[in-house]
């Protein structure tokens, strides 16, 4: 009985990293020149939701990465605005020598080169213009605009936790997928989580613990996050996400 449990369980293994190398090895064949951008075709239309819309997206990210981690950026379209503003951190263009913070009209749903996102929190109506205005104000305090680094952060989804953590209102709990929301900008080691309804610990979003009413309870070893939250009974892991019997 021995025996046959470690070669069934040699076998699980082998198959989990069959389905990751072919995942890897498809994502790193796809070319982002020709990878789609358009509309997912979930963002609201402005033209018929006027009021004040605040979104945070997540897609998984692009080749190889999207394996392990999501890219997350913010949209916002004020009272009778015609088309949103898109705020995230792209890091290529800091390698190419700009700034990481891109502002931009694409379209708020827009696959991240071909990858779908999911809208992961959401404010409307009264009061949402001035939340709007702190946004902006947030983003644009961002500590690392001329530093990007994909693991362990700061990054696209560092860029994110610090936009939610001055925007409680939002209770935004990232995915455990994405990896950079617990590297807290300038080297500190404590702070709100990105929800706003607990606090972190955390070494240079390496190591840590967070607790929150909105995340639940999480480990983070080596920018890996490992935790269960009780309010959806799931659990939250690295590469699969969250597993359990509901999601956000």
């Amino acid at each position: 009985m021995g025996w046959r449990k470690v070669i069934i369980g040699f076998g699980l293994v082998l198959v989990v990293g069959a389905v990751l190398t072919t995942s890897v090895v498809r994502n790193s064949m796809a070319d982002w020149r020709t990878a789609s951008r358009e509309s997912a075709g979930i963002a609201p239309d402005p033209e018929i939701d006027t009021e004040a819309i605040v979104q945070v997206y997540s897609a998984r990210a692009y080749s190889w990465r999207g394996t392990f981690g999501v890219h997350t950026w913010i949209a916002v379209k004020p009272s009778n605005a015609p088309r949103f503003d898109v705020y995230e951190v792209i890091g290529w263009r800091v390698m190419h020598g700009g700034q990481s913070l891109v502002i931009s009209q694409r379209p708020a749903d827009g696959r991240w080169f071909g990858n779908a996102p999911e809208i992961i929190a959401e404010l409307r109506g009264k009061g949402v213009d001035d939340i709007i205005k702190r946004v902006d104000a947030a983003a644009r305090s961002y500590p690392y605009m001329n530093d990007y680094r994909v693991w362990p952060g700061p990054n696209s989804n560092t860029f994110t936790a610090h936009v939610a953590r001055a925007i409680p209102e939002l209770k935004l709990d990232l995915p455990p997928t994405a990896i950079g929301k617990d590297f807290i900008p300038g080297g500190a080691l404590t702070a709100a989580s990105p929800s706003g309804t607990g606090y972190q610990v955390s070494l240079l979003g390496l190591l840590g613990v967070m607790v929150g009413v909105e995340e639940g309870l999480e480990v983070n070893l080596l920018g890996l996050t490992f935790g269960v939250d009780p309010m959806d009974m799931t659990l939250k892991l690295p590469v699969a996400g969250r597993v359990g019997f509901s999601s956000p």
